[in-house]
């Protein structure tokens, strides 16, 4: 930790002196703690982070630069499709990806900073039960799903594996999520497998470039973005763990989306086989209003083009046969080799756009006060982990279905989607869908059948409730012996090798 004398220097330095207004007032251990945090600003790196927030919130108050005249979209020869593939061609992608984790290769990377707050809890969004009959938290599902990925290619393969779990938190969801794990006895993984480790916070600016005091003796920080994933690997020495682990291909995606499938043996296997060292799984657009980033080209390069960055007609193109130009959604499920990630964290992660967010930050008046604004005060800058896309030298989009691998869960209850609502019909229809398929019936409260439909709009929960462990399918595999011409009432719970109804 830095002297007194020495942060005052960096800070007067940097032009920040002003944190320190409030210095006399502390106690010895106020003092302290707020050394130990102003300690860890690099005065250089200060300086250009408070000038780069103050321009980007310039530009943000102007008009957004459109991007319609520069946009290609993704070559077909670089996009594999779960939805139009032949079914040997997925099996083989499959196998692939099954011998890469048999064989240690593969590690899964969970995208965890984000806490409930649009939720309207004060817990990581990973902890939350969205309301499935088992009660189980999408941690729970994500630590059994990765159980299960490792059974299978152990049975294919014949041999015991492992498939790591990297967990990034930020200094809000750390602890908790910690605690969480330990409390659940690790959901049945091995501890020394599942590796968390946090990314940086950095300063919320003010307008005019000035780093915002959240109390007399604490700076207001926040997390800086998922595309802080890169700095975070260096910092917290994970790459030098995947490597005395083995592990070469890394499936990196976020907490919130309830239909994720661990470590995708198809699209490792997918990716592998195309000599790939960075994918993204997209799905096609619902609508081309849609807000969500399409992966596209710009300028020949690969990237994540955001829906306000277009014009309507662009996002309205189609092709002769009625599908959309620009149909690759985003989903922030991605691919990397370890190689890649050494890369860009060695040579480019510096080179990342910061992407401003304008923020109501509670702060200290002149007086010391706290004050809540009722208006947006302070810039949070943030990088956003698909934009090192552009530094692949061999990119491939896959497209899978989205009611099978994505429902995200980012609002509360009464938005119109993305809601625990959303999540759980959207998982329990996928687990009702396997159920028919592998030749269950279901029966109403008064025994007589339910008429199976395979298809349910979107908004419609589906005709009865079941819910399917992980650890006892991972996909939809191995339920025929289970199910088959079984009789079924709803809501049921089907858990290891036999079925409960709930």
């Amino acid at each position: 930790m830095r002297s007194i004398e020495e942060v005052r220097a960096g800070l007067e330095s940097a032009g920040q002196t002003h944190a320190l207004r409030f210095w006399a007032e502390l106690s010895a251990e106020q003092k302290r703690e707020f050394l130990g945090e102003l300690s860890l600003l690099d005065p250089e790196e200060l300086i250009q982070h408070c000038r780069a927030a103050a321009e980007a919130a310039g530009r943000a108050a102007g008009e957004e630069e459109r991007l319609d005249s520069r946009m290609e979209p993704v070559d077909p020869e670089f996009i594999g499709s779960v939805c139009k593939s032949e079914p040997e061609t997925l099996r083989q992608w499959e196998a692939e990806g099954f011998l890469q984790i048999a064989v240690n290769k593969v590690a899964v990377l969970l995208l965890a900073g984000g806490q409930g707050t649009r939720l309207g809890v004060p817990y990581p969004k990973g902890m939350y039960n969205v309301g499935l009959p088992s009660g189980k938290t999408l941690y729970q599902i994500q630590a059994e799903r990765i159980q299960k990925v490792q059974e299978l290619a152990s049975e294919k393969n014949g041999s015991k594996c492992t498939v790591p779990w990297y967990i990034m938190t930020s200094e809000f969801t750390l602890q908790p999520t910690e605690k969480f794990f330990k409390d659940n006895s690790y959901f049945g993984l091995d501890p020394s497998n599942v590796v968390m480790f946090e990314q940086r916070m950095i300063p919320a600016v003010s307008f005019d470039g000035k780093i915002i005091l959240e109390k007399k003796n604490k700076i207001a920080m926040a997390p800086d973005g998922n595309g802080g994933l890169y700095r975070a690997l260096v910092d917290n020495k994970i790459l030098e763990d995947m490597e005395r682990r083995g592990v070469q291909y890394l499936h990196v995606y976020c907490v919130d989306n309830i239909l994720v499938k661990m470590a995708d043996p198809v699209f490792i296997g997918f990716c592998v086989m195309k000599g790939a060292d960075c994918g993204a799984k997209v799905v096609e657009k619902a609508y081309p209003a849609e807000p969500v980033g399409v992966v596209c080209r710009v300028d020949g390069v690969y990237q994540v083009v955001e829906y306000s960055e277009v014009l309507p007609e662009t996002a309205e193109q189609r092709h002769p046969g009625g599908e959309l130009v620009y149909s690759a959604g985003n989903i922030c499920n991605h691919f990397f080799t370890r190689g890649f990630l050494q890369e860009v964290a060695q040579k480019f992660q510096v080179q990342l756009k910061q992407h401003v967010a304008i923020k109501k930050v509670p702060f200290v008046d002149e007086e010391g006060n706290i004050v809540k604004p009722t208006k947006p005060n302070g810039i949070k800058m943030e990088k956003f982990v698909f934009d090192v896309f552009q530094f692949s030298k061999k990119f491939v989009a896959f497209e899978v279905c989205r009611e099978d691998e994505f429902s995200p869960l980012k609002n509360a209850d009464g938005a119109p989607v993305d809601t625990p609502t959303t999540a759980r019909r959207s998982l329990l229809s996928q687990h009702y869908r396997w159920a028919v398929q592998a030749g269950a019936n279901f029966l109403d409260d008064q025994g007589n059948p339910i008429v199976p439909k395979l298809r349910t709009a979107q908004d419609a929960d589906p005709p009865a409730v079941c819910e399917i462990s992980p650890l006892v399918s991972y996909f939809g595999e191995g339920l025929e012996k289970l199910l088959k011409q079984r009789n079924l009432k709803s809501p049921a719970i089907v858990n290891g090798s036999f079925v409960k109804n709930s």
